[in-house]
């Protein structure tokens, strides 16, 4: 949600298009999202503590392609497609697992965890096999908010402009962030959401708070600035958050108050809500009390699926797993969020492909901001957004 709000419309009319249905209904267009956008653009995959130990694996997958993302034992994390390169068998034909090497099932080419070829059947007898030449494919891997993250591309994007850039415009600083330690903060409740409904409705859905007095009571009982239709984390050009309600102790799903407070964040971050979305795929929510991370997974142009991690100090994760400590308020509050959230995204999918939708629909001026996402989207993709072809023939026939 938590985008800047614009206090008057931008020039022109108060309504801006969106793009049209078959943008989210395609399987052609929902193909080459899959190519130019999360095959191209860094993806946030796993927790880099759910690979504990050398030789820990878990399979992703990153648009069209699979990927095993493995802790070495010289290199930290490291990623591969999950591609033999004699004949290109799966080499992990389960979703996760820990051994001293990867090997091929087929016919045992064998991998070190840092991807070279180390063993063959007869490969003494090929000297001229060139070990490393003939390794795993790897793919580009960071580390960063504890969660690795991976591009396919054979050139990644900056990953300061591409993902800490997107933190700077909702936070002013990437040291804000930072205030959270998110990275070593530990995930207390995962929940997967299978929802049928195209990904860019999902991160749409979040970018705007238009809908937040309609179907989440429970959200704007707790920042009541949210009824008000407003999703502003910034006031003439400051970034301030979404406040608390006056009788609002924590981010509860009944405002009572939550959990240890992360003690390093800074006094204007105190009952204070911020959300980022970092594109394509993630989104970042932070109270004082823990974060919150959405990792989405588009599977067709119709079903995405969303990981949802709710992080907290160790200490208090600690008493969590010991049965002391309930944090069931907490995590009850975003996860009411999403699952209203998602059932109107499924409740739209399906007008999607309607022929009143055929041209689209509209955005208002408090959603004018998600018509940067789209331009972001029509670029990604090559295409040039109906507003320029509009404004290229316009300037074309006054000429």
């Amino acid at each position: 949600m938590i985008i800047d709000h614009l206090d008057e419309p931008l020039p022109g009319s108060s309504l801006r298009p969106t793009p049209p249905g078959v943008a989210y209904t395609d399987p052609e267009i929902f193909t080459q999202e899959q190519a130019e956008i999360f095959e191209k653009q860094w993806n946030c995959v796993l927790r880099a503590d759910s690979l504990p130990q050398a030789g820990t694996w878990k399979t992703v997958t990153v648009g069209r392609e699979e990927i095993i993302v493995v802790r070495t034992r010289k290199a930290g994390i490291a990623a591969y497609y999950n591609v033999c390169r004699h004949r290109g068998m799966r080499i992990c034909t389960t979703g996760e697992g820990r051994s001293k090497t990867l090997k091929c099932g087929y016919h045992a080419w064998t991998y070190a965890l840092e991807g070279e070829l180390v063993a063959a059947p007869n490969l003494t007898s090929m000297p001229d096999v060139d070990q490393e030449a003939y390794g795993l494919r790897p793919v580009h891997v960071r580390e960063w908010l504890g969660y690795v993250w991976v591009c396919l591309a054979e050139e990644p994007p900056n990953f300061d402009e591409a993902v800490l850039g997107e933190v700077r415009t909702s936070f002013g600083e990437v040291e804000s962030i930072d205030n959270y330690g998110i990275e070593n903060l530990t995930c207390g409740e995962t929940k997967t959401y299978d929802v049928q409904a195209n990904w860019k409705l999902i991160i749409e859905n979040f970018m705007e708070c238009y809908h937040c007095a309609t179907i989440h009571p429970e959200l704007t009982e707790v920042i009541p600035e949210f009824a008000d239709g407003l999703a502003s984390q910034r006031k003439d050009g400051v970034v301030h958050g979404a406040s608390f309600g006056d009788e609002i102790t924590g981010f509860t799903v009944d405002g009572s108050s939550g959990v240890a407070e992360i003690p390093a964040i800074a006094p204007d971050q105190e009952r204070k809500y911020y959300a980022i979305t970092v594109r394509p795929q993630v989104f970042i929510n932070t109270v004082p009390d823990h974060v919150i991370i959405h990792r989405m997974f588009p599977v067709s142009e119709s079903r995405t699926i969303v990981v949802c991690d709710w992080l907290f100090l160790p200490e208090v994760v600690e008493k969590i797993n010991a049965g002391t400590l309930d944090v069931s308020k907490s995590v009850e509050l975003f996860h009411r969020v999403n699952e209203q959230d998602f059932e109107a995204c499924e409740y739209t999918q399906p007008s999607m492909s309607s022929s009143a939708y055929t041209s689209g629909g509209a955005l208002v001026p408090s959603e004018h901001h998600i018509s940067e996402f789209h331009d972001w989207w029509y670029a990604a993709l090559g295409w040039r957004a109906p507003e320029q072809v509009r404004d290229e023939q316009t300037t074309a026939a006054q000429a």
